[in-house]
């Protein structure tokens, strides 16, 4: 898959089923895995809203619920589908150690995770709050990554390891970003407009924090366990406790 290019839904699908298909032919054990949770299912939707609904829930219950909730989600909001497409399609194109579709989506929390708020979001938005904050709790318990509904996110974002992040409400961030495991992103006051905004492209490292009304702006780069409280120009990188900017472009650099 070539960086600039973006396959369709349709594609990427039609790519899962046939990964799935030819590992369920070599391994007969594994294909009865396969065939619930990728091959009984309609289309990408539906396999992602299973994977939801298995990896958030505790009791088949619940888990069928949650399956409910993002299959309702989907089908109203075919864009949602498109997002993790994107999403999907990113890993492949920024995991050296991934070459196909079909691992990350059965078994990257962070992709699953993403996901899950993507249709919690869509519940806060319709006014469904209690029910988004719900997914909220079971991906921050189940998956270790608490991504709060009212958070605004691009897509093909990455969530890399996917184990401690934590993103705060009201939140921005862009497309193509790349979050490592341990990252926390969060307002230092009550206030909405004073949550933290990622640009497109940015590569936010382990441990990192990032707090308060700033920006950290396009294809920036946060290192690990930098503590960023102000903003960072574009093609930056960011470093340290509390973090100081290196590498940047010329225009960047303060006269």
């Amino acid at each position: 898959m070539a960086a600039d290019e973006i396959a369709s839904v349709e594609s990427v699908w039609r790519a899962v089923r046939q990964e799935a298909e030819a590992v369920a032919a070599r391994d007969r054990v594994f294909a009865a895995t396969l065939t619930r949770s990728i091959l009984d299912h309609a289309d990408l939707g539906a396999a992602i809203a299973f994977q939801i609904g298995q990896r958030l829930g505790t009791v088949d219950a619940d888990r069928t619920r949650l399956t409910r909730i993002a299959n309702e989600a989907f089908r109203a909001s075919p864009d949602l589908v498109e997002a993790a497409s994107r999403d999907l399609q990113s890993i492949v194109l920024h995991d050296p150690a991934m070459k196909a579709l079909l691992p990350p989506l059965l078994n990257y929390k962070g992709f699953v995770a993403l996901e899950a708020w993507r249709v919690a979001n869509w519940l806060w938005l319709r006014d469904r709050t209690d029910l988004a904050l719900l997914m909220q709790s079971a991906s921050s318990e189940q998956l270790q990554v608490s991504i709060h509904p009212s958070a605004s996110i691009g897509t093909s974002v990455y969530l890399d390891h996917a184990t401690g992040i934590i993103v705060g409400a009201f939140v921005s961030i862009g497309d193509d970003v790349t979050i490592l495991q341990n990252v926390t992103i969060g307002r230092e006051q009550a206030d909405p407009d004073r949550a933290p905004k990622i640009g497109r492209g940015v590569l936010l490292s382990g441990g990192a924090t990032i707090l308060g009304d700033i920006h950290i702006g396009d294809y920036a780069k946060i290192g690990a366990d930098a503590v960023v409280t102000g903003d960072v120009p574009a093609g930056c990188t960011a470093v340290g406790v509390p973090a100081r900017l290196t590498n940047c472009p010329e225009a960047a650099v303060p006269a």
